[in-house]
């Protein structure tokens, strides 16, 4: 979970503070873009921000995602502006704009080169498939050598991987909206992991590669095949974002059994992973004081 706290610091200031977990921080080009596109409907807007985040920061946990769509979400409360939340959300972080509603949503390609239509579209609520389950193993806290932004830049330029990606970009994208739809696990799970096996793949076709995962992350995916290969059917499913820590999808009948097994594996005396963090889908930013 990310907490961000948003106030009016007065006029005709530069910047207010800026505090993320407690440390005193020069503000990013990032943060730049969101408080100039409310200055461009209030041009004496300031605030003061601060920050708290229960997740690792960096580390490939979505945390810019989640950290960008909350204080999109409070300056949009703050100082009402034209456009979609989701809008503002994107010019910090691309996937932000995800994480501005709840349940499953689409981030939508656009077609504009202004980008105004690149926004999230809701496809179901959090109420659509209550049974799924979501179990985050945290493999490592530290920030990542190589940025999301850095890495994705790289992977367009050299990896012959990535145009065969983009290709299919669509086709995939139909398929586990059908699948979420119906909500259909086997089918989801494949999807998803072979989805996450591409992206990674196309790292470590990008030159120089990039290598997200580690050892752990590897033993982690062998698992949870090994896991389905008992079952009979995919009755698990993982996916990596930009760094080593697994991300795991089961459906509440399964979940205890593979978190345990998991546990067992994973968290013992070697520490291989650090912390187990349990999630359901969510209904998206929450005001929590105004």
């Amino acid at each position: 979970m990310i907490k961000i706290q948003v106030i009016s610091s007065g006029i005709n200031a530069e910047y207010g503070v800026f505090s993320i977990n407690g440390k005193i921080e020069q503000p990013t080009k990032r943060f730049d873009r969101l408080i100039n596109k409310i200055r461009a409907d209030h041009p004496a807007a300031n605030v003061d921000l601060t920050t708290h985040n229960t997740f690792p920061t960096a580390a490939g946990l979505a945390s810019s995602a989640s950290g960008y769509a909350a204080l999109a979400c409070a300056l949009k409360l703050l100082y009402p502006t034209q456009g979609e939340v989701s809008e503002l959300a994107r010019l910090g972080s691309g996937s932000a704009c995800r994480s501005t509603a709840g349940g499953f949503v689409l981030w939508e390609k656009g077609e504009l080169d202004t980008g105004v239509d690149s926004v999230a579209r809701p496809l179901f609520g959090a109420e659509h498939w209550p049974q799924l389950r979501i179990l985050v193993c945290v493999v490592c806290r530290d920030e990542k050598a190589v940025p999301s932004t850095a890495g994705m830049q790289a992977t367009v330029v050299t990896s012959n991987l990535m145009r065969h990606r983009v290709e299919h970009v669509q086709e995939r994208i139909e398929q586990i909206t059908q699948a979420i739809q119906q909500r259909d696990f086997p089918r989801f799970g494949e999807i998803t992991m072979r989805d996450s096996n591409e992206m990674h793949a196309v790292c470590l076709d990008t030159y120089p590669p990039i290598a997200y995962l580690n050892d752990t992350s590897h033993q982690i995916i062998s698992s949870v095949h090994r896991y389905n290969t008992d079952k009979g059917e995919v009755r698990a499913a993982y996916t990596f974002d930009a760094g080593p820590n697994a991300v795991l999808f089961c459906e509440e009948r399964d979940f205890v059994e593979l978190k345990e097994r998991i546990r067992s594996q994973f968290c013992g005396e070697e520490g291989r992973v650090t912390e187990l963090v349990e999630c359901e889908i969510g209904c998206g930013p929450m005001v929590l004081a105004q």
